[in-house]
């Protein structure tokens, strides 16, 4: 063991013990415990695990490196022989190991090529509190593995400030101990007030306070990202240099040597700004003071891409503790936190599990891959959100990762080889096959690291770059050339300058491209002209980001069209400035603006046959165009809700055609077709003789009749203006049979004529019987009034004086001329003398009907 004597210590025999009789444990040990570093050893050298290989999981690739170091260095050896360590694109093993330090997406690695762990015996997941999607799956998967084909395969899960009773409960109520307390005590100073300046003047204020006061030791300053420590780095660099300090970097794009410099112990007393990858699991000797900022940028997710994010946030209780205790690791410490102690207390005490709130396709791939048929079945530690599962299926399928039953495809079984979310695999794998495997790597990494471009992260609007944006087919291709211009100058940190780079974005994309390079297998013959080049790569994303298709909604309009429906906006930095078709690979949501597209790919629809002919939705239709007021043959390509391509022409005549109008027809209204008074009046007296003649059979004229007989006007027609000439009257007549005919003109007549011979109209209107106007004297020499429906129903009668006004309205004619005509017959005298106003209407003779008007 180390010479330090550290809190974990005295329980180490109990935990040995305790394994030994038990499959699986959980330990509590709060921070600076030194259970990172001892518990694993202490486990090697009891010889638990039956001879084999003990696995820890850590979170971060620097405390996974930093511990493997510390653990060699008490044993007095090399990192890679009894002790190594893997992370992502590294190796540092041996066939000695016996101990390894790995990220946890390592193990879920590992587990798909030997899915039973045969040479390991003991797998340690350390700092499970911090719910790292990776460290949940490996958890149920190991838990899965012990239950069913390795019983003796033992689980160790280590946490500072999580409940041990879940996990517990969840490993079939196994052991759990606790460690008490750490070895030094640390006190904690808050701000008074909050501080609205820079994080990195708030940072100097702190330091300037600490060495006035006399501080002894290093310091450690949390601050949320590199932006933010290099920025504090160059505020704190002249007073940390009249004061005989070192201002180091510690973040995880830094280079080993890099890294080391900070973590080691120094003549010159440290100020080292650190990301939250010092949180855990990382002791720096030395360390005195710790200034926390309380921020950090938590892994998240785009939810456009899927790809991992950072989202600037404020850190929780949990993390704060953990903070504070890497002051009080090797001495009595103190801890200022740049917030108020009511800002502390309202803060979450944990943060949400990555499970709740990550994309899960990479996820759902592995499980898919490690044969697990039925994901609602699957033991999860935690359950994700149903909508998550069905989000990653959806996408693994466009992807062709997974068949309609989930079963992993030969795509999908590509796409594993590479540790990189299934979009960026796709986007490899698609590049194998078209011969550009390693051009499509690169790619694959400025789309998976951070951003590359200075401006990008520089607000729009503000410089001159944006002004400079000339016309290009890709973004992507345009970052990979001027990566490829940097990596021809050797990254020199002038050149980087000049193509606007951020040199540690493009650190970090070389690394990582180099290893995906080495994992990309040649399949297709790769083309010889670089237009040619091109199109295979931009056919890869495409391949990649099939469910990211857009379309501008006009030529050169920044406004675009989803395929799944709704728009975003083209960002001013982006060079595709003139393709109809695009992929938009990445987008972020802007106050005020919605999604803006920051990186786009153009697209030719042809590319969408060649690899989506099934998406691709034609449609041959008839449809009516109200504008032109006819038919139209309607040709249609789509891709989701993009329309690609549509043709319209006037339909031929047929079937569909005339029903397609008749439709249109019905909505226009038969008014349109026939005069709406007659065609009312039409209906009525159909009616009428309905009721009158029940024997008759009359139809009954509802809106099936009229589409019926507009049917018939429309069988050769293809428009309105074929129809024009028409009559709907007719058709509706033709409709009858001839006693309908016949019994429809003799006793529902448009037309009734009086004795003088004058013929008027007979008014027929819905729920009221049918009546006639005329001047009174045009009814002498009738006894009775007139009849319809051979005598059955009686006119009502509308007798007008001269002036055309009805003096009355009545079906008794003969009760009218007996009981009120003489009356009338004196006023109307004396109003219209000229008028004959005989004593006896019923045998008069009524005056001769008037000649029509010119």
């Amino acid at each position: 063991m180390a010479d330090a004597a550290l809190p974990i210590d005295p329980l180490l025999p109990e935990i040995v013990s305790t394994l030994r009789g038990a499959r699986s444990l959980v330990l509590e040990a709060p921070p600076g415990a030194g259970k990172t570093t001892r518990v694993p050893r202490a486990l090697l050298e009891a010889g638990l695990g039956g001879g084999k290989e003990i696995v820890v999981l850590q979170p971060r690739r620097l405390p996974t490196r930093l511990a493997a170091q510390r653990v060699s260095e008490e044993i007095g050896e090399r990192v890679g022989d009894t002790v190594g360590y893997q992370v992502r694109f590294e190796d540092v093993r041996s066939a000695k190991t016996r101990l390894s330090f790995v990220t946890e997406g390592v193990l879920g690695r590992r587990l798909l090529s030997d899915p039973t762990l045969r040479d390991v015996g003991i797998v340690v997941l350390d700092e499970f509190h911090e719910r790292h999607l990776s460290a949940d799956i490996s958890l149920a998967l190991l838990r899965r593995l012990q239950e069913t084909r390795r019983p003796d395969l033992k689980l160790v899960v280590m946490s500072a400030t999580l409940e041990a009773e879940p996990v517990r409960a969840y490993l079939g109520g196994c052991p759990s101990l606790r460690s008490q307390g750490r070895r030094f005590d640390v006190s904690v100073e808050y701000l008074p007030a909050p501080d609205d300046r820079h994080l990195d003047l708030q940072v100097l204020s702190a330091i300037k306070r600490l060495f006035t006061h006399g501080v002894d030791g290093d310091v450690l300053v949390f601050l949320p990202g590199a932006g933010e420590i290099r920025r504090t780095r160059d505020a704190c660099a002249e007073f940390a240099e009249r004061h005989d300090a070192n201002v180091l970097p510690l973040h995880g794009d830094l280079s080993p040597a890099e890294q080391d410099r900070a973590v080691r112990r120094s003549s010159r007393r440290k100020i080292i700004l650190s990301t939250n990858v010092a949180e855990t699991s990382v002791t720096i000797d030395g360390v005195a003071v710790v200034i926390d900022t309380g921020l950090a940028r938590v892994a998240s997710h785009s939810p456009w891409s899927g790809l991992p994010t950072l989202k600037l946030s404020k850190v929780s209780r949990a993390s704060a503790i953990q903070r504070a205790g890497r002051a009080g690791r090797t001495r009595a410490g103190h801890c200022i936190r740049l917030y108020t102690q009511h800002d502390f207390d309202g803060r979450p005490e944990q943060e949400a599990p990555e499970i709740r709130r990550m994309d899960l396709a990479e996820t759902v791939l592995s499980l898919r891959a490690s044969g697990v048929v039925d994901l609602g079945a699957f033991p999860f530690f935690e359950p994700p959100p149903a909508a998550s599962l069905d989000a990653a299926e959806t996408l693994l399928r466009r992807l062709g990762a997974v068949d309609p039953k989930g079963i992993v495809t030969d795509v999908g079984q590509r796409l594993l080889r590479f540790p990189v979310h299934p979009r960026q695999g796709r986007v490899i794998v698609e590049g194998e096959r078209r011969g550009v495997g390693a051009e499509a790597a690169t790619l694959a990494a400025l789309m998976g690291e951070r951003d590359i471009r200075r401006e990008a992260r520089a607000n729009l609007g503000g410089g001159g770059r944006a002004a400079a944006v000339v016309s290009g087919p890709s973004d992507l291709l345009e970052l990979l050339e001027r990566f490829r211009e940097a990596e021809r100058a050797g990254f020199a940190s002038g050149r980087l300058h000049s193509l606007s780079l951020e040199q540690g974005a493009v650190q970090s994309v070389d690394r990582v491209q180099k290893q995906l390079r080495r994992t990309v297998r040649s399949q297709g013959e790769k083309p010889h002209r670089a237009e040619d080049i091109e199109q295979a790569l931009m056919l890869s994303v495409l391949a990649g980001y099939p469910d990211r298709v857009a379309r501008r909604r006009r030529p050169r309009s920044p406004e675009l069209l989803l395929f799944g429906g709704g728009t975003a906006s083209l960002s001013e930095l982006s060079v595709v400035q003139d393709a109809d078709l695009m992929v938009a690979v990445d987008a972020e949501e802007r106050p005020g603006k919605g999604a803006v597209v920051r990186l786009a790919s153009s697209v030719e629809p042809e590319w969408l046959l060649d690899l989506y002919p099934e998406t691709l939705e034609e449609v041959d239709t008839l449809q009516w165009n109200a504008e032109a007021r006819r038919v139209e043959r309607l040709t249609r390509l789509s891709y989701g809700n993009l329309m690609l391509e549509e043709t319209r022409a006037p339909a031929p005549a047929s079937e569909q055609t005339a029903r397609v109008l008749v439709e249109a027809a019905l909505a226009a209204g038969p008014g349109r077709f026939a005069d709406p008074e007659a065609l009312q009046q039409w209906r009525t007296r159909v009616a009428l003789l309905t009721q009158a003649f029940p024997e008759a059979k009359f139809p009954t004229v509802d809106d099936a009749f009229l589409r019926d007989a507009l049917a018939s006007l429309c069988s050769d027609a293809r428009s309105f203006k074929d129809l024009e000439g028409v009559s709907l009257l007719d058709a509706l007549y033709a409709r009858l049979t001839s006693e309908q005919q016949r019994l429809l003109a003799t006793h529902a007549p448009e037309r009734v004529t009086l004795p003088g011979g004058r013929g008027v109209k007979v008014n027929y209107e819905p729920g009221k019987p049918p009546w006639v106007e005329s001047r009174l004297q045009d009814f002498f020499g009738m006894a009775q009034g007139p009849s319809v429906c051979a005598g059955r129903v009686s006119l009502v009668l509308h007798l007008l004086a001269p002036n055309m006004r009805a003096v009355q309205v009545t079906t008794d004619l003969a009760g009218f001329w007996e009981r009120h005509y003489p009356a009338l017959r004196k006023e109307l005298g004396r109003k219209y003398p000229r008028h004959s106003w005989p004593e006896d209407p019923r045998h008069a003779q009524p005056p001769a009907p008037r000649p029509p008007r010119r």
